[in-house]
């Protein structure tokens, strides 16, 4: 996920200002390549122990809701007629292995405030330093080039040059939507469902439409979490599984010469004007 072709360079502010410092500016290699610093180790830190959290969230939550793998809308659960049907799942998906409700439980609900407080403490992180908004908040140029952008995807052509330093737009508003829609979507049903949390404020399952529809609308935030990993992780293998990879764990990400691209190249004329 980098910037497309139809989108204007952007400057990183965080590598500029590391430039200055001279602590962590950016490292000329061979071939017309340079390594520049991408993610500070608050970042590094918060996303791996995310990886593990929403891992464990996942199968651990498969297998609660294997105890009763049908959803419905509403108050309670009539055991007809359900809204969907969960079909079995082999234990390899499930934690702990085999059915276990109980256990599963403690799982996901240890894991669960493990993900809450490393979210909480990577959102203010983002706030305060500015990296939200200068990183994830798209601008109105960027929102401008929607379509461009869109098309560049559909093409699997992604820039892995100096357009790389910036999440484009559709990147931008894919993590947008999961820091501040998705995420507490899920945060907002799993407590609507604790009969601990209900004593003390039981708004919130109103709000939802009952237990019920609490339960169906956090089994689609688990299944939209589950599709931003799985295109995250098919777009971190397309683009280069080693150069992001060295970048989750050093903070370095190299950037390719101008002109280079991950996937498919785009054929231009050369009269008009390209060169190539």
């Amino acid at each position: 996920m980098t910037d497309t072709a139809a989108d204007p360079p952007v400057d990183d502010a965080e590598s500029r200002r590391a430039g200055r410092s001279g602590r962590r500016a950016d490292r000329s290699l061979r071939g017309g390549r340079t390594d520049t610093y991408r993610h500070p180790p608050p970042v590094r830190i918060g996303h791996w122990l995310n990886a593990v959290a929403v891992v464990v969230l996942i199968m651990s939550g498969l297998n609660i809701l294997l105890a009763h793998p049908h959803l419905y809308w509403g108050v309670r659960s009539t055991f007809a007629d359900p809204w969907v049907s969960i079909p079995p799942l082999p234990n390899w998906l499930l934690i702990p292995q085999g059915r276990n409700l109980a256990e599963a439980r403690n799982y996901h609900f240890l894991f669960a405030w493990i993900f809450v407080a490393n979210g909480l403490v990577y959102l203010a992180y983002s706030v305060l330093t500015g990296r939200l908004g200068r990183r994830i908040w798209p601008t109105a140029t960027e929102l401008k080039g929607l379509g461009a952008s869109m098309a560049e995807h559909a093409r699997f052509h992604f820039p892995t040059d100096d357009h790389a330093r910036a999440y484009n737009v559709i990147q931008k508003l894919a993590y947008a939507a999961m820091i501040l829609i998705i995420l507490p979507m899920m945060l907002i049903t799993g407590l609507s469902m604790s009969p601990g949390f209900n004593a003390v404020g039981g708004v919130l399952l109103e709000i939802m439409g009952g237990r019920q529809s609490a339960r169906t609308l956090h089994f689609i935030s688990a299944g939209l979490i589950v599709g931003f990993i799985v295109i995250h992780v098919g777009l971190v293998i397309w683009t280069g599984p080693l150069n992001n990879m060295r970048s989750m764990i050093t903070g370095w990400f190299v950037i390719q010469p101008p002109g280079s691209t991950a996937g498919p190249k785009l054929r231009r004329r050369v009269d008009e004007g390209d060169g190539s």
